[in-house]
């Protein structure tokens, strides 16, 4: 399995197109592994001229679990976050953007473009600000500035998070806790394969299973607050899309994303939520290519 250790932390990554190629770092979201990019995706990067490189952040999949850091409670996380208090986490949002760094650096990449999905959005968005040399152009997808004020999840969406993952379900509950999420998050598309989530459900439940990963991930989230003052520093060629249906994150967030970061392009999708809906995959790839085939004419 190909793992390396980056920011003192071992992750599991693939590698997909020619090694000379221009390079897509793919980051993906909150208690989500690698996997949940759909291969049709990568490939169809790929057959536009890149290489594609995606992970498992620290915490999720086969990258390694923070098993003994620290876990404050939620309630104590956001008080301290909102009130300036000092808050004891296992790792922060920063750190996952020195890891996403310390991953290029341990592949020998000195700059590549780098896209995010929803907390990878938030990690993506970081490490433009605070890695400016190495980022060629940023592309946040379902994501937000974190600041407050901002639209947050329809009701049934949120009670069903804050009720968070079981911690030793059988296999079969997991996976229909699964279905359940995706189905609450994602668009209602034709395109998708009648079993596709249940598919999607038992894979990540067979390849790992760690809703203690999830926990610390989230509270890295809620600790990293508004990055609004850290956005306006990014000068790198940033496309913001996100899905109109979009139940959990609202778009406007994204909104606020291209609102502060200058020169930033806004990109709507009708037909998606907070998902890579199938049906919207090639118009994704070619947003995706074309603003990073445009940033490199531009640098």
């Amino acid at each position: 399995m190909p793992k390396v250790k980056a920011n003192g932390v071992e992750l599991y990554y693939e590698d997909n197109g020619p090694s000379d190629a221009p390079v897509i770092l793919l980051i993906m979201g909150l208690g989500t592994q690698m996997i949940a990019w759909p291969p049709d995706f990568i490939q169809g990067l790929v057959k536009r001229g890149f290489r594609v490189i995606h992970f498992d952040n620290r915490d999720v999949g086969l990258s390694a679990h923070m098993d003994d850091a620290p876990m404050p409670s939620l309630v104590w996380t956001m008080l301290a976050t909102r009130f300036g208090w000092p808050v004891k986490l296992g790792y922060t949002l920063s750190d996952l953007a020195e890891d996403a760094v310390g991953l290029l650096d341990a592949l020998g990449i000195g700059k590549a473009h780098v896209v995010g999905a929803s907390m990878g959005g938030m990690i993506a968005q970081l490490v433009a600000a605070n890695h400016s040399d190495r980022v060629l152009s940023l592309t946040s997808v379902m994501s937000s500035s974190g600041a407050r004020g901002l639209p947050g999840p329809a009701p049934e969406i949120r009670k069903r998070l804050m009720k968070g993952r079981p911690k030793n379900p059988t296999r079969e509950e997991a996976i229909a806790l699964g279905v359940e999420t995706l189905k609450s998050i994602s668009f209602p598309d034709s395109a998708r394969a009648p079993d596709g989530f249940e598919v999607a459900a038992a894979a990540a439940f067979d390849r790992n299973y760690d809703p203690d990963g999830l926990r610390r991930q989230f509270l890295a989230i809620i600790a990293d607050g508004s990055r609004v003052e850290r956005l306006k520093v990014i000068r790198t060629p940033t496309l913001v899309i996100h899905g109109k249906a979009d139940a959990l994150v609202p778009y406007p967030c994204s909104e606020d994303i291209a609102r502060h970061i200058p020169g930033a392009r806004l990109e709507l999708i009708d037909a998606m939520a907070h998902d890579l809906p199938p049906s919207q995959l090639g118009r994704m790839v070619d947003l995706i290519a074309g603003h990073a085939q445009a940033s490199q004419l531009t640098t």
